[in-house]
C-alpha cells in the first residue's frame, strides 16, 4: 500500500465555535451539518480545542438537575446492519454512504451481537499497512 498524505484524505470544511460558544449552540451546529465535532478556535482562527458528540454525552451524564428523559425520545429506529458474515469493504462502502459511524452486527437467532465502528475499520487497515523502516 502507498503512502497517501493526509492532505489527500482530510476534510476542509470546518465548522468552527469560538470559546464562549453556548453548548447548546454548538450541539445544533453539530446537528444542522450532520458532523461529529467543531473545532474551537480563537479570534485569529488558531486552535483553541475541539468539542465532539462524545464530550455531549459527558455533558449530559453530568448535567443538574436531570432531564429524565427516556432514550426512546431520541433513539433512531430505522436501524441499518450486518451480519457477521458481511465483508469488511461492504461495511465501509455502507458507512460512508450514508455518513454512518456505527454499525450494529445482528444474527437472525441471537439478536444483537457486536458492532462495526469507524474505529475498528482505521484499527483494521492501520494493521494491513506494515511499518515503514527506520531511518
Amino acid at each position: 500500500m502507498e503512502d497517501i498524505f493526509v492532505a489527500r484524505v482530510m476534510s476542509s470544511s470546518l465548522k468552527t465555535v469560538r470559546p464562549d460558544t453556548l453548548v447548546e449552540d454548538a450541539g445544533q451546529l453539530i446537528l444542522d451539518n450532520d458532523i461529529s465535532s467543531v473545532i474551537v478556535v480563537d479570534d485569529e482562527g488558531h486552535l483553541e480545542g475541539i468539542l465532539t458528540t462524545t464530550d455531549f454525552v459527558d455533558i449530559v451524564a453530568r448535567s443538574h438537575p436531570k432531564a429524565e428523559t427516556t432514550v426512546s425520545r431520541y433513539m433512531s429506529t430505522d436501524v441499518v446492519t450486518a451480519s457477521a458474515q458481511d465483508s469488511i469493504r461492504d461495511v465501509a462502502d455502507l458507512m460512508v454512504e450514508h455518513g454512518f459511524k456505527h454499525v450494529p452486527v445482528v444474527d437472525d437467532e441471537e439478536g444483537a451481537i457486536g458492532i462495526v465502528t469507524t474505529t475498528d475499520l482505521a484499527s483494521y487497515l492501520s494493521r494491513l499497512q506494515r511499518p515503514s523502516p527506520e531511518e
